[in-house]
């Protein structure tokens, strides 16, 4: 396979697994776009290569320098804006694993905490619904715990942590 198939085809597969993640197709395309690229991108560069829309491309963009994944680049005399990714997949890692906590198992644990501690009345669905809202609490909680561990680890520790950990099994 040539660099530019090869290129070509590890964007697309990124724009498909994003969508698995609930990331949208383009803004997943685009971050793998600019992670294999060895310089900064203009717009017109990501459009062009994607073939996306001007609008299409910003906003994904705006989202991913939201999510700390691309930063933009200014250069004196231009006027057009350059765009790189992060390029360290382990901070790239724990970025994303960061604001997935933050959009998705924050809310999951607030929401469980509340109806973890209904009153049962007695009736036995409602035994059974506290029952598995407490376990369902108790796991997020766990896994909350390990996000938090590794977005604060560094990458020598983290491979450390997960050989150990698929060690185990």
């Amino acid at each position: 396979m040539e660099y530019k198939e090869a290129r070509s085809e590890l964007i697309n597969f990124w724009g498909v697994l994003g969508k698995s993640w609930g990331i949208p197709k383009a803004m997943a395309q685009v971050y793998a776009f600019l992670l294999v690229s060895n310089k900064a991108l203009s717009i017109e560069e990501i459009m062009s290569e994607l073939k996306i829309s001007r609008g299409n491309a910003s906003m994904n963009i705006r989202s991913l320098i939201g999510w700390g994944l691309v930063q933009k680049e200014v250069r004196p005399g231009e006027r057009k804006e350059y765009f790189s990714g992060e390029r360290d997949v382990w901070q790239m890692s724990r970025k994303v694993a960061s604001e997935r906590k933050k959009r998705e198992i924050e809310p999951l644990l607030a929401k469980l905490a509340q109806v973890k501690n209904i009153n049962d009345g007695g009736t036995a669905e409602a035994k059974e619904f506290k029952k598995v809202a407490t376990e369902l609490y108790e796991l997020v909680s766990a896994f909350d715990s390990v996000l938090k561990k590794f977005i604060k680890t560094d990458n020598k520790l983290a491979i450390k942590s997960l050989q150990t950990l698929l060690a185990l099994t």
